[in-house]
Order: structure tokens, then C-alpha cells, then sequence
């Protein structure tokens, strides 16, 4: 009996440790497991160029992108945002990318027509209705089919993100219809599809880059423009401006990019997780700028009078300047304007 009870203590001794055992094991196998999960990662510290600052949807979506990907590295991939345009415009930092010196660049999807022409299609007024077609269209086969076609010149295209439909702001008279339009002075980038888009609406198109905007209006050498509710506010276009028409005549996808030198250098692994943190990204980047956008509005309408463009009136807009699509398809890619409208059918449909 005595030597019994002298190896109770002893047996149970053994059963702790062997559960302290089987936990520090148990334990064990789990860090292992997230170290095989990061085995294949290395460190990058990437730079992420972009012509906007804080506060705006896609430099904060940006901000996003970056904080996703070292979460998703286990802190090995690094990327850091170069707002303001500090690492040149955007057409320099496309040049840069293809060069593999600068990693990645945040921008508009149509300043890469210059690259790829078929991305003019993007510009096409009125196809994508609502947000949600875009996103299906943009995000599907044909989204990945144009993105592939940026390969060829060096660059990687890691999703479509979205600064918003453009409407109209003016100084010198609202416009309740389509021939308030006409004659007006209107301000727009230095695209064809963008001055033509104005002459079929009868206003006359002054080519103006957007950070002269503001002192063009201010000075009257134009009497509006066509922005985003976001910019109106940033760019604080309500001081020198009196109306804002609703008319969502273009869709404003943004895009973020990788230099395909630098793509080239990742392993298998190291792709994977930037493609999972462009995604989860790209989704926060557009609720951010849908968000933004109704704040923007609503900030907007204490300081100038906001009207909605009848649908009447929109329809004959869209009357006007459609025989834009037939002669830009031609000039930007038949094959994939076609493609295009048909997912934009499919999708309009599907809602």
C-alpha cells in the first residue's frame, strides 16, 4: 500500500508532463507550419507611385493594398505609397515601371491607351450604367484579357479600381437639359473622345490640364468642366464654381499596376499573396470611393446647387453622342469594343 501510494504522484507527474509535452509539440507543429506557409517569402520593400494624396479613395485604398500585403507576407513584402506625384506624372512613372525602376503605380485606366489603345474603350460615354456592371465586366474574362495585353509592354495589371462617374459643374447657368450644353466652355483632358464627346453636345472643348483647372475657372477662360463629386470637393472647384449637374456620363476606372520586371523576379508563393491583397483591396478601395463620394456630395450641396439631369435628357445625350462608340471602337480595337458592349449586355441583363 505505502509503496502505492508513494507512485500516485509519480504517474501523475508523468501524465502533466506528457500534456505539457504534447501541447509545447502541438505548438510546435503550428509554428512550423506557419513558417513552411512563409518559407518561400522573401523580404521586398516595393514603391507604390501615385499623382493624388491622402484623403482620396484610391491613395487610401492604396494605403490598404500596402497594409494587406505585409499582413499576408507575415511581414516580408513591404510596399510603401509615393503620393502628390513625388516620384513624377504618370506617364513618366509608366516608363519608370516598364523600366523596373519604380515597382508599382496606382492611375486612370485610359492614360494606358498610349500603351495599349484598347484601353480608350474605358472612356466610351454611358455604357457602364451602374457600378456593379462595371465591376462584372471589369473583373471578369474581358477585364483579364485587356489587363493581359499590357504584358507585352512590361507591365503587370493587378486589378481595376474606380474614382467614380464624371458629371458636370459650371459657373455660368445650370444645366436642366441637353441644350443648356450648348455654347458653354468646358474644360476637358487632351483626348480625342474627350473634345469630341463635348462637340457632339454643342459645348466648346478647351483643352486644360486638371491642376490649371481651378485658375481657369477662377479667370473664366472656361465656364465648367466634368468631375468627380470627390475632386469638386478636393480641388475646392465649388469656390469658383455655382452648379453641379448630374449626368454620370463617364465611368472612371483607376488601376493598380506592377512592373512586369519586378513581377518576374517574385516566386510562386510571393505571387500568390500580392495577388490575394490587390483583390481584398481593390473591394475596400471601392467601397472607400463609393463612400467618399456621398460624402462629397453632401458636402457639396451646402456650397452649390446640385440638380439630376432628367432621364429624358440623358437618354438624349447618349442619342448625341453615340455614333462616338462606332468611330472610336475602330481606332481603339474593334474586336475588343465589341467584346465589351456584349459583357456589358450580359450584365445589365443579369441585374
Amino acid at each position: 500500500m505505502h509503496t502505492h501510494d508513494e507512485t500516485m504522484p509519480t504517474s501523475a507527474a508523468g501524465f502533466k508532463l506528457g500534456k505539457i509535452l504534447s501541447c509545447l509539440f502541438g505548438a510546435l507543429s503550428l509554428s512550423l507550419l506557419a513558417t513552411a506557409a512563409h518559407a518561400d517569402i522573401r523580404s521586398h520593400n516595393f514603391k507604390v507611385a501615385i499623382a493624388v494624396s491622402a484623403g482620396t479613395a484610391h491613395y487610401d485604398g492604396g494605403v490598404k493594398f500596402c497594409e494587406l500585403l505585409e499582413k499576408k507576407s507575415g511581414g516580408k513584402m513591404k510596399a510603401k505609397m509615393f503620393g502628390g506625384s513625388s516620384l513624377g506624372k504618370d506617364t513618366a512613372v509608366v516608363s519608370s515601371m516598364q523600366g523596373g525602376v519604380i515597382d508599382m503605380g496606382i492611375m486612370n485606366a485610359n492614360l494606358l491607351s498610349g500603351l495599349v489603345k484598347d484601353f480608350g474603350v474605358l472612356d466610351f460615354p454611358f455604357v457602364f450604367s451602374n457600378e456593379k456592371v462595371a465591376y462584372k465586366v471589369l473583373d471578369g474574362a474581358w477585364g483579364t484579357k485587356l489587363s493581359n495585353k499590357l504584358l507585352d509592354k512590361g507591365i503587370v495589371g493587378l486589378g481595376f479600381w474606380e474614382m467614380g462617374y464624371l458629371n458636370y459643374h459650371t459657373g455660368t447657368r445650370p444645366i436642366n437639359k441637353l441644350e443648356d450644353i450648348a455654347g458653354l466652355k468646358i474644360r476637358v483632358t487632351e483626348t480625342p473622345l474627350q473634345i469630341d464627346f463635348q462637340k457632339a453636345l454643342g459645348a466648346n472643348p478647351v483643352p486644360i490640364p486638371y491642376v490649371e483647372l481651378y485658375t481657369a475657372l477662377e479667370q473664366h477662360t472656361v465656364d465648367g468642366g466634368n468631375q468627380t463629386f470627390i475632386n469638386v470637393q478636393a480641388a475646392k472647384l465649388y469656390e469658383v464654381q455655382k452648379y453641379m449637374t448630374v449626368t454620370n456620363h463617364m465611368y472612371n476606372p483607376q488601376m493598380l499596376l506592377m512592373s512586369k520586371k519586378v513581377h518576374d523576379r517574385l516566386n510562386d508563393d510571393e505571387k500568390k499573396v500580392l495577388a490575394e491583397a490587390a483583390a481584398e483591396a481593390r473591394d475596400y478601395q471601392r467601397k472607400l470611393s463609393q463612400e467618399y463620394s456621398a460624402k462629397a456630395r453632401d458636402f457639396l450641396k451646402d456650397k452649390i446647387a446640385i440638380n439630376v439631369l432628367p432621364p429624358e435628357e440623358v437618354a438624349k445625350m447618349k442619342e448625341k453622342t453615340r455614333p462616338l462608340i462606332d468611330k472610336y471602337a475602330k481606332e481603339y480595337g474593334e474586336q475588343t469594343a465589341r467584346e465589351m458592349l456584349a459583357e456589358i449586355d450580359k450584365a445589365s441583363a443579369a441585374q
